[in-house]
């Protein structure tokens, strides 16, 4: 025979899960549906964040492209172009991923504030290296001087051999190799010796005061007609230019090819001590005249 307490206590716990269920199927029906209205926005959201990176990506590297196209259609030096292709796809990068996280609803404001500091905090510890790299982005775009050059440039001279972004390499008359950085480079003047097709020759002569002016400038006029590297446009000038101390000074002035350059000049340097000394052409060297008057001390 049942107990009836037993009885009346399965009573009570039916009725309390018959209580229960079905506020537990009310809670997990409105926490379904929070869920689902998470998922709604949230995942549009992502969806959306994912789109524009996607997109935006694809026009980044589009655009770099072609902005390479146009770069070498112009016949811009190669490092440029690159280095122009890659920080044009960085930048539309860095733009699409703020824009995705903003779309995500993240607050860029202090992600941008972050990476500004960062990159004054780096510019300011490379401060020499940035300035070598302007100058160096400058001095390509703007071809100063080319490779095969010769020039004069921060208190050196030499032939170019590269230019790169931080450092220009010079080659020097007697093989040495000088490396110079850019930003130094650049901030001083620049003499390019090759950026002409022609090139003055400029000598001073000096003779002794007893000889004849005319026959002078004859022999060093026929010293210059018959070098064949002389040009004759512009014409050849011999004129006197200074009444010195020891001598008289003769300008001689002739133009050449930049290549003939040297080769004009240390050849009529020759030439013209062997016909001054064949003409019987006096070249005196400093000298001082000392006069001694005698006399009676008083």
């Amino acid at each position: 025979m049942a107990n009836p307490e037993t009885a009346e206590e399965s009573t009570d716990i039916t009725e309390v899960v018959m209580e229960v269920i079905p506020t537990s199927i009310d809670q997990v029906g409105q926490l379904w549906a929070q869920v689902q209205d998470i998922v709604t926005v949230w995942g549009l959201k992502v969806i959306a964040a994912i789109a524009i990176f996607v997109i935006g990506r694809w026009i980044a590297r589009g655009l770099r492209s072609a902005v390479r196209h146009m770069m070498e259609k112009s016949k811009v030096d190669p490092i440029i172009v690159g280095f122009t292709g890659s920080i044009t796809y960085i930048a539309l990068l860095a733009f699409v991923i703020i824009a995705a996280l903003g779309q995500l609803g993240i607050q860029t404001t202090s992600f941008i504030a972050i990476l500004g500091a960062a990159g004054l905090a780096i510019g300011l510890a490379l401060q020499g290296s940035l300035a070598n790299f302007a100058a160096g982005f400058l001095m390509i775009i703007f071809r100063p001087f080319k490779v095969g050059d010769f020039i004069e440039g921060a208190g050196v001279s030499g032939v170019v051999e590269a230019i790169q972004i931080f450092t220009t390499t010079l080659k020097t008359g007697d093989n040495k190799t000088i490396i110079i950085p850019n930003a130094k480079l650049s901030g001083d003047n620049i003499i390019n010796y090759s950026a002409q097709e022609t090139r003055r020759v400029d000598m001073t002569v000096g003779v002794a005061y007893d000889v004849e002016l005319a026959h002078v400038k004859n022999v060093l006029n026929d010293i210059i007609s018959k070098d064949e590297r002389i040009l004759a446009d512009p014409a050849p000038k011999v004129v006197v230019a200074e009444l010195a101390d020891s001598s008289v000074n003769f300008v001689v002035r002739v133009w050449a090819k930049s290549a003939d350059y040297w080769g004009i000049k240390f050849d009529m340097t020759e030439t013209i001590k062997n016909r001054f000394d064949a003409e019987g052409i006096g070249i005196p060297f400093p000298q001082h005249d000392i006069h001694i008057v005698s006399g009676s001390a008083t």
